[in-house]
C-alpha cells in the first residue's frame, strides 16, 4: 500500500517548527493528548454547526464523540472523532503545511529562553499546531479520515514527510477521524487506561462532547459450579429409594470485560449553580478555553433573564494580548456562543464592543434559534439585547475590583476603558468611573475622578487637567503654576490617549472639564484680587498691544496679563478649539495623518493666545523700554525670544528652529561681552606629514638642477 502513496515532503518551516516542539516540550509529552482532543472537539463543533442549516450532514453517523483505545500488545493508540473530517486536499493544506500568520511569532516565543516550560505547553494550542505534539510520543502517526464531500483517505509520516493515498478498505470510519499513534519504547505508560484517563480529567474535563475510554471492568459474577460424580441413592428402612432435593450449587468468578466507558461526566461548568463551583474550576475552564497559562485576573458567572434568557460566564485575563491593538477592531475569537449547549460560534464581530475584546468567557442561551446560518444569527434582534447585557455585566465587575487586583487590571487594561469612554456613549458614566490619573495631589498613587471631585476646593467649578509626555514634564510647565500654589489639584494626563478621552467627556458629576493649555482658565479669587487683577491689565495694555501689533504680529491671536503664571515670564495657551501642545505633537505623529488634511490645518494654524506675567522683571523691563521706543529693536528681539521659548515650554514645537538657534547664540555673545559681529577663526591649513617631505624633497631636486645648469654655462 505505501509503494502506491504519494510521497510529499513537509514545509521547511514545519521542519523546524516540530523539530522545536519535541525539543522544548520533550518533558511535558503528556500535552500531546490535550492537543488531539481539543483538534477532535473543534471537528465535532464543525460538524455540528453545519447540521443546523443541512441537517442530512449528521446522515453519515448521528453520533458525535471523541473514542481513545490503547493496543498495549502493539504499542497503537486510536483517538478517533465522528466530525467533520477532511477531504485529501485538506489534508495536504492541515497537516502539510502552515499558512498562519503567526507562525513566525510562535518559533520565537518557543525558542525565547524566558518562556516557562508550562508557558510552551500552552503555546502550541494557542498556535494551532497542536496536532505536530503527537510526535512527542510517537515516531509514526496514521491519520485515517473521512469527510462527506470525499473517499476515504490515510495520511501517514514519520514526521520527516508523508504519504497520503486512497484508503483500500473503503469507508470503514462513516465520517470522520482516527488518528493512530505508534507510540515510543519511552512512551508505553501513555497505553495504561488509568494514565489516559487521569489525562483526559485533567486537560479535557471540560470538552462539550462525549469522550469515551476503551477500558477494561473486573466484575464478580456467580456461574454454576462443576457437576460433582453421582452419590449413591440413599434406601429408606422400607426399602424404598430416598429422592434428594437438587440444590443448584454455583461459584463466585472473577470476569473481565472491555467497554466504552465515558471519561467526562462532569455538567457543563456555566450550567451549574455559581455557589457549587470551585475557584480552581473556573480556572480550569478558563484555561480550556483560551489556551491562557495564567489564571484569569478575575471572573463573573451570571444567570439573566427578561426579554432573553442566558447564562454566561465572562473572566478578565492576567495580561492583555501583545497583538490586542494592532488587531483592534478586527473580529477576535474571544466569547463562544452556544444556543442549548451547542456551540455555534466564537467569530462574532459585535458580542462586545471593540474596547472590550479582551474578555474572554462563553455564552449560552435557549432562547435564540439553531436551525438559522450564522450570518442570519449576527442580525437576531436578540444578539443586541444579550451584547448590552454582557457589557453592563463586564462593567460591574470591573467596578467590584479593588487594591493590588484593580491596580493590576489598570495597568494591562487602561487603554481599553479610555477607548471605550471615547466610543460608548451609553456606558460613558460608568467607564468614567473607573478612570484612573496621576495627579499634583500624591506623587505616588493614581487617582479616580470620583475622589478628584471629593477633595475640590469649596468654591472650584471645574477638574483642570494637563497633558503632555511624562509627570516631570507637565508638573514643570509655567500653565500650572497658580494652580498649584492657590492648592487647586491637577490632573496629569501622560498617555497619548488621556486627552482625546477627557476631550470625549463633557462634564463629570456636574464638573466641566478645563484643559490648562487652553484659555478661560480663572482662579476663582476674591474681589480684592479680581479688581488688582484688572488694574493690572490696564496698566500692561501697552505692552499687550504692542506685543500683538508690533513684537509678535501676526504670530500670536492676541497678548494678555495671565492668571496662571507665578514665576515664568510668559506662556503659549490654545484657543478653547485649538490644539495643546501635547495634542499637537501627536497629531503631527500620526503615521496615518493625511498630508494635506483641511481639518487638521484648521487646528493647526489657530493662532495662539500669548500670556504675561506682570510680576516678572523681564516683562516689566520690556513694558519700560517699549513705552520709551516702540520700535527699540532689542525688545523685538526679546519679544520674539520670549514668545520661542514659551512655545517649547508650553508643549508647542518651532517652525524656525535655526533662528531660534541663532538668537540663542546671540544672547550668550551678550551675556558672555563677546562682539557680535566677531567671526568664526578660520581653521589653518596643516599640511601631512608625507605631503610636506615630498614638497621638501621636490624643492631640493630643483635646487640642485639650477646649480648644475649654472656651473655647465
Amino acid at each position: 500500500m505505501r509503494a502506491k502513496a504519494e510521497q510529499h515532503e513537509f514545509q521547511a518551516e514545519v521542519n523546524r517548527m516540530m523539530k522545536l516542539i519535541i525539543n522544548s516540550l520533550y518533558r511535558n509529552k503528556e500535552i500531546f493528548l490535550r492537543e488531539l482532543i481539543s483538534n477532535a472537539a473543534d471537528a465535532l463543533d464543525k460538524i455540528r454547526l453545519t447540521s443546523l442549516t443541512d441537517p442530512s450532514a449528521l446522515q453519515t453517523n448521528d453520533d458525535l464523540s471523541i473514542r481513545i483505545k490503547a493496543d498495549r500488545e502493539n504499542r497503537l493508540l486510536h483517538i478517533t472523532d465522528s466530525g467533520i473530517g477532511m477531504t485529501k486536499e485538506e489534508l495536504m493544506n492541515n497537516l502539510g503545511t502552515i499558512a498562519r500568520s503567526g507562525t513566525a511569532e510562535f518559533l520565537s516565543k518557543l525558542m525565547d529562553s524566558s518562556t516557562t516550560s508550562e508557558m510552551q505547553q500552552d503555546l502550541i494550542g494557542q498556535f494551532g499546531v497542536g496536532f505536530y505534539s503527537a510526535f512527542l510520543v510517537a515516531d509514526r502517526v496514521v491519520v485515517t479520515t473521512k469527510s462527506n464531500d470525499d473517499e476515504q483517505y490515510i495520511w501517514e509520516s514519520d514526521s520527516g514527510s508523508f504519504s497520503i493515498i486512497k484508503d483500500p478498505r473503503g469507508n470503514t470510519l462513516k465520517r470522520g477521524t482516527q488518528i493512530t499513534l505508534h507510540m515510543k519504547e519511552e512512551a508505553n505508560d501513555f497505553l495504561e487506561p488509568d494514565t489516559l484517563k487521569n489525562l483526559v480529567e485533567k486537560y479535557s474535563q471540560f470538552i462539550n462532547f462525549n469522550i469515551y475510554l476503551w477500558q477494561s471492568k473486573t466484575e464478580t459474577v456467580e456461574e454454576p459450579a462443576e457437576q460433582e460424580s453421582e452419590k449413591p441413592e440413599k434406601t429408606g428402612e422400607d426399602g424404598t429409594v430416598e429422592e434428594e432435593k437438587e440444590e443448584k450449587k454455583t461459584k463466585k468468578v472473577e470476569k473481565t470485560t472491555w467497554d466504552w466507558d465515558r471519561v467526562n461526566n462532569v455538567k457543563p461548568i456555566w450550567m451549574r449553580k455559581p455557589s457549587q463551583v470551585e475557584a480552581e474550576e473556573y480556572d480550569e475552564f478558563y484555561k480550556s478555553i483560551t489556551k491562557d497559562f495564567d489564571k484569569p485576573l478575575t471572573h463573573v458567572h451570571f444567570t439573566a433573564e427578561g426579554e432573553v434568557s442566558f447564562r454566561s460566564i465572562l473572566y478578565v485575563p492576567k495580561r492583555s494580548p501583545s497583538d490586542m491593538f494592532h488587531n483592534y477592531g478586527k473580529v477576535v475569537e474571544n466569547i463562544k456562543l452556544y444556543v442549548r449547549r451547542v456551540f455555534i460560534t466564537d467569530d462574532f464581530a459585535d458580542m462586545l464592543p471593540k474596547y472590550l475584546a479582551f474578555i474572554r468567557g462563553i455564552v449560552d442561551s435557549d432562547d435564540l434559534p439553531l436551525n438559522v446560518s450564522r450570518e442570519n444569527l449576527q442580525q437576531h434582534k436578540l444578539l443586541k439585547v444579550i451584547k448590552k447585557k454582557l457589557v453592563r455585566k463586564v462593567l460591574d465587575m470591573l467596578k467590584k475590583l479593588e487594591g493590588t487586583q484593580f491596580d493590576d487590571f489598570w495597568s494591562e487594561f487602561s487603554t481599553n476603558i479610555k477607548l471605550g469612554v471615547m466610543e460608548d456613549p451609553s456606558n460613558r458614566i460608568r467607564l468614567a468611573k473607573l478612570l484612573r490619573f496621576a495627579s499634583s495631589a500624591d506623587k505616588e498613587k493614581l487617582t479616580s475622578l470620583t475622589d478628584y471631585v471629593e477633595r475640590m476646593k469649596e468654591k472650584q467649578t471645574k477638574i483642570y487637567y494637563m497633558a503632555g509626555t511624562s509627570r516631570k514634564e507637565v508638573e514643570s510647565s509655567p500653565l500650572v503654576e497658580r494652580l498649584i500654589a492657590k492648592g487647586f489639584e491637577v490632573l496629569y494626563l501622560t498617555e497619548a490617549v488621556d486627552e482625546y478621552c477627557v476631550q470625549a467627556m463633557p462634564e463629570f458629576e456636574g464638573k466641566k472639564f478645563q484643559n490648562v493649555a487652553k484659555e478661560g482658565v480663572t482662579v476663582d479669587d476674591s474681589e480684592a484680587e479680581k479688581e488688582a487683577h484688572q488694574a493690572l491689565e490696564k496698566e500692561f495694555e501697552p505692552l499687550t498691544t504692542w506685543l500683538k501689533d508690533t513684537g509678535l504680529k501676526g504670530l500670536i491671536e492676541k497678548a494678555v496679563v495671565s492668571q496662571r503664571l507665578v514665576k515664568s515670564p510668559s506662556a503659549l495657551v490654545a484657543s478653547t478649539y485649538g490644539w495643546s501642545g501635547n495634542m499637537e505633537r501627536i497629531m503631527k505623529s500620526q503615521a496615518y495623518a493625511k498630508a494635506k488634511d483641511p481639518t487638521q490645518d484648521f487646528y493647526a494654524n489657530q493662532k495662539k493666545t500669548f500670556e504675561i506675567n506682570p510680576r516678572h522683571p523681564v516683562m516689566k523691563e520690556l513694558m519700560r523700554r517699549v513705552i520709551a521706543d516702540k520700535e527699540d529693536q532689542k525688545a523685538k528681539d526679546t519679544a520674539l525670544l520670549l514668545f520661542e521659548t514659551a512655545t517649547l515650554r508650553s508643549g508647542y514645537s518651532l517652525e524656525d528652529q535655526v533662528g531660534f538657534a541663532e538668537r540663542i547664540e546671540s544672547v550668550l555673545r551678550q551675556s558672555l561681552d563677546v562682539d557680535p559681529d566677531a567671526q568664526v577663526e578660520a581653521e589653518p591649513v596643516i599640511e601631512d606629514k608625507e605631503d610636506s617631505k615630498e614638497t621638501s624633497k621636490e624643492t631640493e631636486e630643483g635646487k640642485t638642477q639650477v646649480e648644475e645648469e649654472h656651473s655647465e654655462l
